[in-house]
């Protein structure tokens, strides 16, 4: 079989790129910064490379990042490992904008009480009409929490540039039984819960309290929505 003229690019490559990207740099400013030729740098992006340590160290240098994170070494642990940048500051969020950035869909936490102590559980969400959506299976701990009031929140960690933001949302959370009522709400969601099917009990949270704080770091990219 013949090969591709266009091998498919590597995860270094796809980082190296979304890097760049992030940082609204061009191939030639990156090439200027590292001491490279823009056709190399275009070649580690776009090819499956093993670029010399010597050159990753310039690369990441130029990319304000380090090999490790290029390499993705940290893809699978926790957010917030990095260090605190100089001159950051928190400030609180608007109700308003905590809506906008929870977006109309995404991955968050809910915070309840189940069995013998508090219980916190990622799950898919969906936004709705002033309120937050869930599809859980039936008699899961979210499931059993209907007509509590349970807390519910969703971030964005950008550990490049040691800054992100959080928004609680605290309230009851009902069980929509009506199953014509339910079945629109399925349909209206924007994709099923990643942990798979079976999970249609949907749930609603009737947020009584919001707020939302931001860790703002001057001269970092302004990209957390």
């Amino acid at each position: 079989m013949p090969s591709s003229p266009h091998p498919a690019r590597g995860d270094l490559g796809r980082r190296i790129a979304a890097r760049r990207l992030q940082l609204g740099l061009s191939r030639q400013d990156v090439a200027l910064r590292a001491g490279a030729a823009p056709g190399y740098i275009e070649y580690v992006e776009e090819q499956p490379a093993t670029p010399g340590i010597g050159f990753l160290l310039r690369l990441a240098d130029a990319l304000e990042t380090t090999v490790q994170e290029l390499w993705g070494g940290t893809a699978d642990l926790p957010p917030g490992i990095g260090r605190g940048a100089r001159r950051a500051r928190m400030v609180e969020l608007e109700e308003s904008m905590c809506w906008v950035l929870l977006g109309d869909h995404g991955v968050g936490r809910v915070a309840l009480t189940h069995g013998d102590g508090p219980v916190v559980l990622p799950v898919n969400y969906q936004v709705l009409d002033g309120e937050v959506m869930f599809s859980t299976g039936e008699g899961s701990p979210l499931a059993t929490a209907a007509d509590t009031e349970i807390a519910f929140e969703a971030d964005h960690i950008d550990d490049a540039f040691s800054k992100g933001w959080s928004v609680l949302l605290v309230g009851p959370v009902r069980a929509v039984t009506d199953e014509e009522a339910a079945r629109r709400l399925r349909e209206a969601a924007y994709a099923t819960p990643w942990a798979g099917e079976e999970r249609e009990h949907v749930m609603t949270l009737t947020p009584r309290r919001i707020t939302g704080r931001k860790i703002i770091v001057p001269d970092a990219p302004d990209g957390d929505g």
